[in-house]
């Protein structure tokens, strides 16, 4: 069966968020080809992708390698977030279909559920599957695609805190949600960009002081799941 070249992307870019290859490690296609079990040609497509998204460099002499942001990168990150949040906020109003205003509710009424209880593991995920389906609802693949790469950057790059009151935070998501079900898209702009603006306070950069410029030896953490592409998300 061959595996397609997206999927083998997928693991790939989940392994650099989740730390398993640090930063600045070499990617050889050998080795990813083994530890995923396919073929060097779906390594190949994926890491070109992957050097597209910023994930990935080419050295010379040194080939594939996991990039090194700077600072003033991650913070461009945050920046192009809380500009482009509100705006898919703003065409959900105008865009959205039932469906996705059952499933933002969804996961406002499991949210503000679970800050009552103080779970914080289960309100990082909901809250991801919240803007997930908050950008999907601006039917604007652009903007989705854009918005999910940002998530997914920002993650490799920061740390999280838990906000300090959860109870608000999902406050602001049912907000956010009354907007869009009204079709109030300067109302649903002005409480995403309150709200990203809130979260934005509590990132804390993984890496600080930029990126090294010395070569690093290939050094592999122990994933936290089953290297297999049965698993791989899709």
């Amino acid at each position: 069966m061959r595996i397609p070249a997206h999927s083998v992307c997928t693991a790939i870019r989940d392994d650099i968020v989740a730390g398993v290859y640090e930063r600045g490690s070499r990617l050889t296609e050998e080795l990813l080809a083994r530890r995923y079990g396919v073929s060097r040609v779906p390594v190949r497509e994926a890491l070109r992708t992957l050097e597209a998204e910023g994930f990935v460099v080419t050295r010379r002499h040194a080939g594939a390698c996991v990039a090194e942001p700077t600072e003033q990168e991650a913070a461009d990150l945050l920046e192009m977030r809380m500009l482009l949040e509100p705006l898919g906020a703003a065409r959900a109003a105008q865009r959205r279909t039932e469906a996705h205003l059952k499933v933002l509710r969804g996961l406002v009424r499991l949210g503000q559920e679970r800050a009552r209880r103080g779970n914080s593991e289960d309100l990082r995920s909901l809250g991801g599957w919240f803007h997930e389906t908050l950008a999907q609802a601006s039917g604007s693949p652009a903007l989705t695609s854009t918005l999910a790469q940002l998530r997914h950057k920002i993650a490799w790059m920061y740390a999280i805190e838990a906000p300090a009151n959860p109870v608000e935070s999902w406050a602001e998501h049912g907000g956010i949600v009354d907007a869009v079900a009204r079709g109030d898209g300067d109302r649903a702009r002005t409480i995403t960009s309150l709200h990203t603006e809130r979260a934005t306070a509590a990132h804390r950069l993984r890496f600080p002081g930029g990126a090294g410029g010395a070569e690093r030896p290939d050094r592999v953490r122990t994933s936290q799941r089953p290297v297999n592409m049965p698993s791989l998300r899709h």
